[in-house]
């Protein structure tokens, strides 16, 4: 089984579409803050959230519990493919319906390995794999820029460490995270 989480009217054959909303037409009417979800353990060998994790869980305690039941139904290996605007971008600020920032850091707390390391270093990131029992490996984060600074770099005005620096200083310059990650568990 293949999941469009918070489809909207972006809806991909082969997929099942979900959604909150009856008027966009999914497949599957769901509010995915509400768990549990209605899919069984390890059915899912791929999720997107495609511009909607940032809609989901302004409470902490409702995004452990989405990520919990996100990790339940993936199967072994399943791929989850997020994209989310940029935090700094006014595309992330300007919609009053995204309540949570979603970043390739903060998915990190997500991966048991690391949590193990920054446990054994004392460190002081929250070791939410540890709390939640979910292990996601981050396969992939791509970092898509707004169209100024994508020219800006295309055309050799700014090297990477201009815009890394940019990014981390500046609102506008990255766009959107586009983020692959893994479910890390054992086959059923």
């Amino acid at each position: 089984m293949k999941l469009n989480m918070g489809c909207g009217h972006n809806h991909k054959d082969g997929f099942v579409n979900v959604d909150s909303a009856p008027a966009s037409g999914p497949d599957v009417v769901w509010d995915l803050e509400q768990t549990p979800w209605p899919w069984p353990d390890n059915a899912a060998e791929e999720v997107e959230f495609i511009h909607s994790l940032e809609h989901i869980g302004g409470d902490p305690k409702v995004f452990l519990a989405v990520m919990s039941e996100l990790y339940r139904v993936c199967a072994p290996g399943a791929a989850v493919r997020i994209h989310v605007p940029h935090p700094r971008h006014d595309n992330f600020l300007n919609d009053p319906t995204h309540v949570r920032p979603i970043t390739p850091e903060m998915l990190g707390l997500f991966d048991r390995a690391l949590n193990d390391q920054w446990k054994a270093k004392g460190a002081a990131n929250s070791p939410l794999a540890h709390y939640t029992g979910v292990d996601f490996v981050m396969e992939s984060c791509g970092t898509v820029l707004d169209e100024r600074y994508a020219a800006e770099m295309q055309a050799g005005r700014i090297d990477s460490a201009q815009l890394n620096e940019m990014i981390r200083s500046r609102n506008n310059v990255a766009m959107e995270y586009r983020i692959v990650l893994r479910a890390r568990k054992a086959a059923a």
